[in-house]
């Protein structure tokens, strides 16, 4: 299958400016123009506590996507880990720093707005053009350099986390890496890639359908066809930094939603077989065999309707560069609830 590119839309904006939330707008004027005339687009960003930010210029591409339509997003099973919720990457030249303090200014005197955008634009003049710290907003070293500015993971922008990359754009020459720990690194981007694998839904097949019966093994498995490795590549154009991460399902657990079960095997972890499907379709006269996985209920869900069936796969996660580091993080965990009704097997007298 080709691999499908999703580029996110990076929008030119200052980033991370430490004002007061009242004198702050989250939209600019759109439009600006550098003074060579090239297009700023769409002067705006997400406002994080009292910090704006940049949209991420990282994009991402997805190798081995599943045709089953229905994906859902990995959790990690270390309750202590998570994706990134922002970094620090390359996103203003000294030109676009300049032409975004003229856009500030260019919105004094809109309705509602009064004369904030001289304030904003004084302020920043302070720090780009002022020496304090930067003279003339660095225009002496167009080319040899950009300002990094803090960029906040879309899946996370709601996270406390997303708050943590609260410094103003700073400088940082060509080739050189930063001395700030949540500068862009092939890691976080394969952290962040670990964010956007799209795993198939985990929709079970089950034997019997509808409806099973007490006592009876129901026989639980996975389609081969859909459960195969996936990869996100993550790249952030022109630094010739990548990373792909790569998710491998091993294995299957079933939590009957009962503790009136018994699960094949009985710790409920189907492992994953070598055509990569997991468990075993039934076959018709298989009805009393145990199942390589599956369920057997011991009473009936009565009033109750139905049990929560939890089926949940757990993908081992790894990652490349193109800087040769990689590695592993922690698994990835996706599972779906489905509803499974139990009936009492039904006896004859005479």
């Amino acid at each position: 299958m080709p691999a499908v590119s999703r580029t996110r839309r990076r929008i030119p904006v200052i980033a991370a400016l430490v004002l007061p939330m009242t004198l702050v707008p989250t939209a600019a004027q759109a439009g600006s123009k550098t003074d060579d005339g090239s297009s700023l687009g769409d002067a705006q960003g997400n406002r994080q506590g009292r910090n704006i930010t940049v949209e991420t210029k990282v994009r991402t591409t997805v190798q081995g996507s599943s045709d089953s339509g229905r994906t859902g997003s990995l959790s990690s099973s270390d309750g202590n880990w998570t994706p990134p919720a922002c970094w620090y990457e390359p996103a203003f030249s000294p030109k676009e720093i300049q032409a975004t303090v003229k856009t500030w200014r260019g919105i004094s005197g809109l309705p509602f707005i009064g004369s904030i955008g001289e304030f904003v634009g004084d302020t920043l003049d302070q720090r780009y053009k002022d020496g304090k710290p930067y003279k003339n907003y660095n225009l002496d070293k167009q080319g040899e350099g950009m300002f990094w500015a803090a960029a906040v993971n879309p899946n996370r922008k709601d996270d406390p986390e997303a708050m943590a990359c609260d410094r103003p754009p700073f400088w940082v020459d060509n080739g050189v890496t930063p001395p700030e720990p949540l500068a862009v690194s092939p890691q976080i981007l394969a952290e962040y890639a670990y964010d956007e694998l799209p795993v198939p839904g985990t929709e079970i097949e089950m034997k019997p359908t509808g409806a099973t019966k007490v006592n009876l093994p129901t026989w639980i498995w996975l389609d081969k066809a859909k459960f195969k490795k996936i990869s996100v590549t993550a790249s952030l154009p022109g630094t010739g930094l990548s990373a792909t991460t790569t998710a491998e399902p091993v294995s299957l657990h079933i939590d009957p939603g009962t503790s009136d079960a018994r699960t094949y095997p009985a710790s409920g972890d189907c492992e994953i077989n070598a055509d990569s499907s997991i468990g075993e379709p039934y076959a018709q006269g298989k009805a009393n065999d145990t199942p390589p996985c599956g369920v057997t209920y011991l009473r009936a869900s009565g009033s109750d309707g139905s049990y929560p069936l939890q089926a949940t796969v757990t993908w081992k996660i790894s990652w490349t560069s193109t800087t040769g580091e990689g590695g592993d993080l922690p698994e990835g965990t996706f599972g779906a609830t489905q509803d499974v009704t139990v009936q009492e097997i039904q006896s004859v007298n005479r």
